[in-house]
């Protein structure tokens, strides 16, 4: 994989310009692409490895559907141009992005987002997710790694009080990236889907799940965007769900009668205990939603009534994302914000 070779492999593409980025399923470069006006572009290249090639061929299938109902690319997410058998590495081509919402803020030392840009990047993940969703869609993978800037340019001001450099991104244009995880509502449902920090109650409950398992992880991804840091930051199913409780509330006894995980209660409580080192963890690290406001204005409150309605442990009681786009927190959102060139340049609105 490694020795990639590339004679012939350039009737596709003009020339390989730099690797973007690598993953267990092989690798991201850059390249220029002739057939496209030397257009730059990501190339996605599959190690040739027949589960990997399985799940390449199962993500093109999901880009081909969205490019069939999407083709001028009006939904936000990402375009695939074309796809390729190369000796035996599935290739996929797309339009190039810049930076992903989580890699611009580790790169800025975990500074979040100000409150308007997290709504105007709310509203175009809601736009997007919704769109899949009406589609018969699923993404099942929604975190901040899969929500890339078109454009991840910045400015900087310097922070006396904090001696740093901080980073303001002019525009939050974004895209939904990775299908890899994509289902169809005929299909088959894997049993656990999503990362960890973002996977929903009914997952991890075992309940089965649908599209509100989406909605679930964007209220962990607005949250995340407003505060820097991740809402359930565990590993462990049993942590997951006592910190769900301290941040949420108790799980519904309906769920708790319903699910198979029955080792995870007692007496239909979640067995759990507070005086353990994992009990003094989630105690000392977690609290009710509303004690993480940064703000008493309204708008923050918005937004959390928001993430509120996002996290409801019952999929029929989440809000659907319909929904969402009608919420308040987006009554200041114009459609011309909403799909494209929102810019934050000399915008001092940077109230958090």
């Amino acid at each position: 994989f490694q020795k990639f070779c590339l004679s012939g492999f350039f009737n596709y593409i003009d020339e390989i310009v730099s690797t973007l980025g690598e993953g267990t399923f092989g690798r991201v470069m850059q390249c220029i692409d002739h057939r496209r006006g030397g257009a730059a572009v990501a190339l996605k290249i599959i190690k040739n490895v027949e589960k990997y090639k399985e799940a390449a061929r199962l993500e093109i299938n999901v880009l081909e559907r969205i490019n069939e109902k999407d083709p001028e690319n009006k939904h936000l997410c990402v375009q695939m141009y074309d796809w390729f058998d190369y000796h035996g590495h599935m290739c996929i081509s797309f339009e190039l992005l810049a930076l992903s919402t989580f890699d611009f803020l580790k790169e800025n030392n975990y500074l979040p987002y100000s409150i308007a840009q997290v709504r105007h990047m709310a509203y175009q993940l809601c736009l997007s997710v919704k769109f899949l969703h009406d589609t018969k869609l699923t993404h099942t993978d929604l975190k901040p790694e899969n929500i890339l800037f078109v454009n991840s340019d910045f400015t900087m001001t310097y922070n006396v009080e904090k001696k740093r450099d901080e980073r303001t991104v002019k525009s939050t244009d974004v895209r939904v990236v990775d299908f890899g995880s994509a289902t169809f509502d005929h299909e088959h449902h894997s049993t656990i889907v999503s990362t960890r920090h973002y996977r929903a109650p009914e997952v991890i409950l075992e309940l089965g799940w649908s599209q509100p398992c989406d909605v679930w992880s964007i209220g962990c991804i607005l949250f995340e965007y407003y505060l820097g840091f991740t809402l359930f930051q565990t590993h462990d199913n049993r942590e997951h769900l006592a910190m769900m409780e301290r941040i949420l509330g108790p799980v519904p006894s309906r769920m708790i009668r319903k699910t198979r995980k029955q080792k995870y209660f007692y007496r239909g409580r979640l067995d759990w205990d507070e005086s353990s080192s994992a009990g003094r963890y989630v105690r000392e690290n977690c609290k009710p939603l509303r004690r993480y406001l940064l703000s008493e204005a309204e708008e923050h409150h918005r937004l959390f009534d928001l993430i509120e309605s996002m996290l409801e442990y019952e999929p029929a009681k989440r809000l659907a994302l319909t929904d969402s786009l009608r919420h308040p927190f987006f009554e200041s959102v114009t459609a011309g914000d909403a799909v494209g060139g929102k810019s934050w340049e000399g915008n001092r609105d940077i109230s958090r």
